[in-house]
């Protein structure tokens, strides 16, 4: 599906942005993905021409999140878990996920070449971007294991599987960013990539906005964008 080019978010829209895949291209290791050089600068000028109604919202742990976006933006992260005002600073340590679930997808991981757990608090995500094969293989032993735990669903990504809190929902946080200040009453707009966009997305466009689909893939975007690159391109010319 050929998806046309978005409008500019102009004020009245209220802004919200996926970070991997989005914002920076995604990589085998999640710890070298930072933004472009000049991003955050871009990001704050869009932030102040919305009023300060944008939003990163990622499934990152928000401490981690917090690392690699400006700290006067709004941030959310695990999905929607936690959430940093602008000028906010997270908590020092994250909830924890439950411990039988750590010690079995622990165990999961080491079983397979190239698997690799990363604990983002609440959320735990298997990669298996450095063993492709064998993400069929993790999913169905991934869906036997979180069956057992009370409150857990599995979410697959790229080259991604997430065990996540069945409330960790990118279109609850999107719906729940709009009952507050700066957002409330604008038409939003969200940007990501994933299959966890896409929850946000739907959202959006039930609450009179859109979504706008970052590469291929199906989608409940009206717009799309082939790249991380054009995603800069557009906010630039947005900011200016």
């Amino acid at each position: 599906m050929n998806l046309p080019p978005p409008p500019l978010p102009l004020p009245g829209a209220a802004l919200f942005l996926d970070f991997d895949g989005t914002l920076a291209p995604l990589q085998s290791n999640p710890d070298a993905v930072i933004l472009p050089e000049g991003g955050g600068e871009t990001l704050r000028a869009l932030a102040a021409k919305l009023g300060g109604a944008l939003a990163v919202l990622s499934g990152r742990d928000i401490r981690d999140l917090s690392k690699r976006i400006p700290d006067n933006l709004w941030r959310a992260g695990g999905h929607g878990l936690e959430v940093c005002a602008p000028g906010d600073a997270p908590e020092d340590e994250p909830n924890a996920a439950p411990p039988a679930l750590v010690d079995a997808l622990s165990l999961l991981a080491a079983g397979v070449e190239g698997a690799r757990l990363e604990p983002k608090g609440e959320v735990l995500a298997l990669h298996y971007r450095a063993a492709p094969d064998a993400g069929a293989v993790l999913q169905n032993a991934m869906e036997k294991i979180i069956a057992g735990i009370d409150g857990y669903i599995l979410q697959p990504g790229k080259m991604v599987l997430e065990a996540k809190p069945v409330h960790a929902n990118k279109g609850l946080t999107l719906m729940r960013f709009l009952e507050r200040q700066p957002f409330a009453g604008l038409s939003p707009v969200m940007v990501g990539d994933d299959a966890t966009d896409e929850d946000a997305m739907a959202e959006a466009k039930a609450a009179g906005g859109y979504g706008v689909k970052i590469g291929t893939g199906d989608t409940h975007a009206a717009y799309g964008l082939a790249s991380p690159a054009d995603v800069w391109r557009w906010l630039e010319a947005a900011a200016q």
